[in-house]
């Protein structure tokens, strides 16, 4: 019965999500009977940016067009963009298995430039035929996650899986040496495998050039960036790369392979457009005619079990388990021992106290008067002495004003002016009107600062604003 309650049952259906620059990609996909059939697609512009939009208007958004796909489905696999990954290479030493963990943990703290509590890690290793390892680290900053996460339960999604497209695309578990690129037209995205693992992951935004309104991909920069990153790998897995898979849809893809294709092959690789999936990707069938999208990829390999390699979801506690934490009998009586300590602590600490202000209640007794007579004397001497302002009004006018711009840098000031200590101006930018009306709004509910007026606003993104306002005690919000 335990080991029934355990067992976590696959899904018969999820929603494929893919972002891609300003594009969000979606795949409705259901397991029927040993196949796979695709219910719903959809792809469309996102007007808000999931990072820095609200993530209750980015998550209405997505809603919407899930709605005006007719796709109902809560459960969803998201491929997030290569250009949010930090990626770091380390060769791994001869160590027991048991201590690779801490040292590719070690060289995560020491190769990515924010802490391992900002980040979320992953790692892929590759073996190469002389023993030795080499091991690619993956990172996503976790407010990126965090706000993901956010904007999906606006939507009324349940994420299951957080992954790279490209990584959803071409699986690294067969141990060829491959050259995948995701191409479209917000960019590339690179990924070599090779000796079981991900030895290469790079985003390639800048191989994307735009003349007028047509996008074309910058042949001669991305071979330039494909030469140096097989240059970059170690020799005996760079000789094992020698296919080039190149996955996207379109016209655009199209005339991207014509101008690439005889470059990788002036490389000695064999350039292969993925236009479908091989009968034997996923242990459940796909119709022949199915089109290849990282979306589509990540939900069916969701629905067969056969994900794997980077995972940046946030491990959630299931129930049972917090339920069995909770009745364990052993932590009951380290909790009830723990809580008696706490009592202990708690009556002896009060004793203690009460002990200290008796002997300070006893000893201002005997100073009292002496006090009494130094206040006094204090008294006298505020009455004769010359008359300053001890408060410094400026600098707290300048701190509450600090305190009301957001942290983050999306509303800054230009130039502030203060007069007779009462009247302040202030301009500058903001990233857009809905960060300036927040920290406006931020500034009025200050207590100090009172008659807080817009003078002027000029653009859109950034804006340009100029506001007065006035300093004093007492204003009522």
């Amino acid at each position: 019965m335990m080991d029934i309650l355990r067992k976590k049952r696959a899904p018969s259906s999820i929603l494929g999500l893919a972002l891609d620059g300003g594009r969000l990609e979606g795949v409705f996909l259901r397991r029927t009977n040993g196949s796979l059939q695709v219910l719903k697609s959809f792809s469309v512009s996102l007007a808000l940016n999931p990072l820095t939009g609200d993530p209750e208007l980015v998550g209405r958004e997505i809603r919407n067009h899930l709605d005006q796909a007719g796709i109902r489905e809560r459960r969803c696999a998201v491929c997030i963009p290569l250009s949010w990954a930090l990626t770091v290479q380390t060769k791994v030493p001869d160590l027991p298995e048991a201590d690779i963990a801490s040292f590719l943990e070690i060289e995560a703290e020491r190769g990515f430039p924010y802490s391992l509590d900002a980040l979320s890690v992953c790692n892929s290793r590759c073996r190469f035929a002389g023993g030795e390892q080499q091991a690619t680290l993956v990172a996503i900053p976790r407010n990126h996650l965090s706000q993901l996460e956010k904007a999906l339960k606006a939507a009324q999604l349940k994420p299951a899986s957080f992954t790279l497209g490209v990584a959803a695309l071409q699986s690294a578990g067969n141990g060829a040496g491959v050259l995948a690129l995701a191409l479209s037209e917000h960019g590339v995205d690179l990924q070599v495998t090779g000796g079981g693992g991900v030895a290469a992951l790079r985003a390639l935004e800048g191989a994307i050039e735009t003349e007028g309104m047509q996008k074309r991909i910058d042949a001669d920069l991305l071979a330039r960036e494909i030469r140096v990153t097989l240059g970059q790998l170690p020799l005996e897995l760079r000789d094992g790369v020698r296919t080039a898979k190149l996955f996207g849809r379109g016209d655009f893809v199209q005339h991207a392979v014509s101008d690439i294709a005889p470059r990788l092959e002036s490389m000695g690789l064999q350039v292969e457009l993925v236009k479908g999936y091989p009968a034997g990707e996923f242990s459940s069938r796909l119709p022949s005619d199915t089109a290849v999208s990282p979306a589509l990829s990540l939900a069916a390999k969701c629905l067969t079990g056969a994900v794997e390699g980077f995972e940046f979801l946030p491990p959630k506690t299931s129930s049972w388990r917090q339920i069995t934490t909770r009745v364990s009998s052993r932590k009951l009586a380290w909790a009830g021992a723990t809580a008696g300590s706490v009592v202990l602590l708690v009556v002896g600490a009060f004793l203690a106290q009460q002990w200290q202000l008796s002997r300070y209640q006893s000893r201002w007794t005997a100073i009292g008067p002496k006090v009494k007579e130094l206040e006094a004397m204090q008294q006298q001497i505020k009455k004769y002495r010359p008359w300053f302002d001890e408060s410094c009004r400026s600098l707290s006018i300048l701190r509450k004003l600090t305190e009301a711009f957001p942290a983050e840098g999306a509303v800054s000031a230009k130039s502030v002016e203060i007069r007779e200590l009462a009247s302040v101006s202030c301009s500058g930018t903001a990233r857009d009107t809905q960060a300036f009306l927040k920290m406006l709004d931020q500034l009025r509910r200050t207590k100090e600062i009172g008659n807080v007026k817009v003078d002027q606003l000029r653009g859109k993104t950034p804006l340009q604003f100029t506001f007065n306002f006035q300093w004093g005690e007492g204003y009522e919000h």
